[in-house]
Order: C-alpha cells, then sequence, then structure tokens
C-alpha cells in the first residue's frame, strides 16, 4: 500500500519570492532600470519562472506597489491603535515607513508616476483614502484630547496634510542631493503638527522631539 502526500502547490510561494526581491531592487534602482533579466539573475532562476507568474514587467510592477502599500498600510493600523496620543502616533508611524522603505534611494513614487502612470493614478486614489480617513481620525483624538486645536477643520487639514506628503517627494522641487527624505519628513511632520497644536499639545511635541534628538 501506498502512502499518499498532499501535494504542495509551491507557485503562491515563488510568486511571494519574486515580489519581494522585485521590490527591493525597484526601491534601491528604481522601476525604470531593473529588468527581468535583473530580478531573476538576482534570484537565481531563469526569467521564463518570473513570466510563468507575471505576464509582463507592467504586471509586476503593479504587483509590488499594490503589496507594498498593503504591507505598510498593515503596519500603520497596528500603531495607531497602540499609540499613546496622535502626536506621538504620527512619529511613530514616520519612523516604521522610513525604516519600511530604507532602500529608497531612486524617488520610486516619481518613476512610477512617469513611466506607469496609470499604475500611479491608482496607488494615489488608494493612499488618499488610507491616509485621509487615518489622518482625519488622528487629528479628531488631537482635538477630542485637547491637543490640537478645537477650531481646526478636520477634513481640510488632513487633505493638506496628504497632498504635502506627496509633494516633499518631488525631487524638482526637493533634490535629493540637497535634503534627505528623513530631513524632509521629519521637518514636514514639525511644521504640521506646530499648526495645529494646543498649548498642552505643545508640550508633549517639543519633549517628544527633544527626547528623540
Amino acid at each position: 500500500m501506498f502512502l499518499k502526500f498532499p501535494v504542495v502547490d509551491l507557485r503562491p510561494i515563488m510568486r511571494e519570492k519574486i515580489i519581494h526581491k522585485a521590490a527591493e531592487l525597484f526601491l534601491t534602482l528604481g522601476f525604470k532600470s531593473v529588468t527581468m533579466d535583473d530580478i531573476a539573475q538576482e534570484m537565481g532562476i531563469s526569467k521564463k519562472t518570473i513570466y510563468v507568474h507575471f505576464a509582463n514587467k507592467t504586471k509586476l510592477v503593479e504587483a509590488v506597489t499594490f503589496e507594498l502599500f498593503e504591507s505598510i498600510s498593515t503596519g500603520i493600523d497596528s500603531i495607531c491603535e497602540a499609540s499613546n496620543n496622535p502626536i506621538e502616533e504620527l512619529y511613530d508611524i514616520k519612523m516604521y515607513v522610513m525604516h519600511h522603505l530604507k532602500n529608497e534611494q531612486s524617488s520610486p513614487q516619481f518613476q512610477l508616476k512617469k513611466y506607469y502612470p496609470q499604475i500611479h493614478d491608482a496607488l494615489k486614489v488608494k493612499q488618499f483614502d488610507k491616509m485621509h480617513d487615518s489622518v482625519r481620525d488622528s487629528l479628531q483624538k488631537g482635538v477630542d484630547t485637547d491637543l490640537f486645536r478645537l477650531n481646526i477643520n478636520v477634513d481640510f487639514i488632513s487633505r493638506m496634510y496628504f497632498n504635502g506628503m506627496i509633494g516633499i517627494k518631488d525631487d524638482t522641487i526637493f533634490p535629493k542631493e540637497i535634503y534627505s527624505m528623513d530631513y524632509l519628513m521629519e521637518s514636514y511632520l514639525e511644521y504640521h503638527l506646530r499648526a495645529i497644536v494646543t498649548d498642552k499639545g505643545l508640550q508633549i511635541l517639543n519633549k517628544f522631539i527633544k527626547s528623540n534628538q
């Protein structure tokens, strides 16, 4: 009598490995520079193996883009649930995103816009929906706990915050030779918070900035 072992479908595992390696290369070298040959060589597999899972490079770029988005969104949700207050929450999110995109050296957002505009536009809609909701909730939490001014327009400021976060990634305005992404995010976050905090919130903000210098 022969024992029957369950057949394990390895295709999803290989697909995830390809997405992971492609994401690493795209963030480091750029969407335009990295070829399917580069990815295959880095992984020690044939290019045909990649094409089993992705019909073309555009499909791979799309999969990588939305996988990164979902991963970062899940991490942000966890931070929001565990945060002590909305000021620390925003700084924790900034640190998380910077760590997650630590190899981002090639302005991927704007390469995506230039070479894959449809994917870029679809991602921007997802990013706005996610950030608008989370920042709006965070702002309201700050108002309710007397950390943010009572008279702020929560919806307007959440939209402005999103617009600013997108804007600082435009290296035609903020060249990476002059401004590091860490500096831009840190400075913009402080700029944003100082505009809306109460005296109580300002004390927490100043204390937090001083302790993290």
